[in-house]
């Protein structure tokens, strides 16, 4: 102990030690003050020196004064088996062909081979699209991981037969806790930004080439609305001009009151009106802004509770029952929000704490923070989808 004490002396002005048991779970626990303002380099020079002897140091803020405790063992991962990510991403692919295939195909049989192969190729447009924009999305936390020289695994693909999208997404796993917020910040918000980087102009392309079409009066049994959040209003607005879906009745309520109506509860629907037909293309762009909404909701260990943890701190848990709250409101009107709230309220209070609690967030990510929150209430759709029923 008297070795590691001057170890940790080389960075802290120790004012007191405590000695660790089987029921700290730590080996020894110090308090003092750092000797130098850059935190970040104390942690790495500490870690390094520790390091051989398979011990990781954690550094605290107790009481106004800089704690450093020592745990035994140090980050040593299993290597992952590269196989399994690409077997599900095999099957993601195929699931989502097969429903990119469903979405777009327009003949009416298949019985031969041509049949068939044209039934596939036309799910290729929403395939590749979707896929570049979650690929796009892991990777960009898979390298920001990687930049930071944390042990990453690469993305793991679920498949989804039978959905409106064909995968429930993707994750990465963190085999280590990020050693500060600085880091935790990059690695979590490099998802979100580098997936939207890349479903902007897919959803842009995509609204290119879908049609405004005249609605029927009387909808048809089984037609889908797709939710609005403000980006998607404005990229619709940028293409073809005009707020969309356009009702042909108001239902006696001026534009703005009918428009904050139909943003937050999906109705009246907008029978009689115009819309825009959804190219394939532009429904894995909404897709992506969809997904991006979802990760960024501020709880657990979704990117959006990471970005709330590395600007609140613990305080980030008390964050959740307002969340709750929101979701279990919006569940009357779109019932997936309830699923979202009940694994919330499991979750939702577990949160990745860094090795490193001293080093503060620099301006640079504070903004960067600020703008992963303000990124989530332009692509937040209350109502995602509304399904007519006969």
């Amino acid at each position: 102990i008297d070795h590691l004490s001057q170890l940790v002396s080389r960075g802290l002005h120790i004012e007191s030690v405590t000695m660790g048991d089987s029921k700290t779970h730590y080996i020894a626990h110090y308090r003092g003050k750092l000797l130098h303002n850059d935190s970040a380099s104390a942690y790495d020079e500490l870690a390094a020196l520790l390091k051989p002897h398979q011990i990781t140091p954690l550094f605290r803020v107790e009481n106004n004064w800089h704690a450093i405790i020592l745990i035994q063992g140090g980050p040593n991962p299993r290597p992952a088996k590269i196989w399994v990510n690409i077997l599900f991403f095999v099957l993601t692919f195929l699931s989502v062909l097969f429903t990119g295939a469903m979405f777009s195909y327009q003949g009416s049989s298949l019985h031969s081979l041509s049949e068939i192969l044209s039934f596939i190729w036309s799910g290729v447009p929403f395939t590749l699209s979707l896929l570049a924009i979650l690929l796009a999305h892991e990777f960009g936390h898979y390298l920001a991981g990687r930049y930071h020289k944390s042990n990453v695994t690469l993305p793991y693909f679920i498949p989804f037969p039978m959905s409106y999208f064909g995968t429930m997404g993707a994750f990465i796993q963190l085999k280590e806790p990020p050693k500060n917020r600085r880091v935790m910040l990059d690695i979590s918000v490099a998802g979100p930004l580098a997936g939207l980087v890349v479903a902007i102009p897919i959803l842009l392309l995509g609204l290119s080439l879908s049609p405004v079409e005249r609605l029927p009066f009387h909808l048809p049994a089984g037609q889908i609305f797709e939710g609005n959040s403000i980006l998607y209003l404005a990229l619709k607005y940028i293409v073809h001009g005009e707020l969309l879906p356009n009702p042909g009745n108001y239902h006696g309520m001026t534009p703005l009151i009918y428009w904050i109506v139909y943003f937050f509860t999906g109705s009246p629907l907008p029978s009689g009106g115009v819309d825009v037909t959804l190219h394939p293309v532009a429904w894995a762009g909404w897709a992506g802004l969809f997904v991006t909404a979802i990760n960024l909701i501020p709880a657990g260990q979704l990117d959006g509770g990471h970005l709330i943890y590395v600007l609140l701190g613990r305080r980030a848990s008390r964050l959740v029952p307002f969340v709750l709250v929101g979701l279990l409101i919006l569940g009357f009107v779109w019932y997936g929000w309830w699923i979202w709230a009940v694994l919330i309220l499991i979750f939702g209070r577990l949160y990745a704490e860094p090795l490193d609690l001293i080093t503060p967030l620099d301006r640079k990510r504070k903004l960067i923070a600020i703008l992963g929150i303000i990124i989530f209430f332009l692509v937040f759709t209350p109502v995602p989808l509304v399904l007519i029923m006969a």
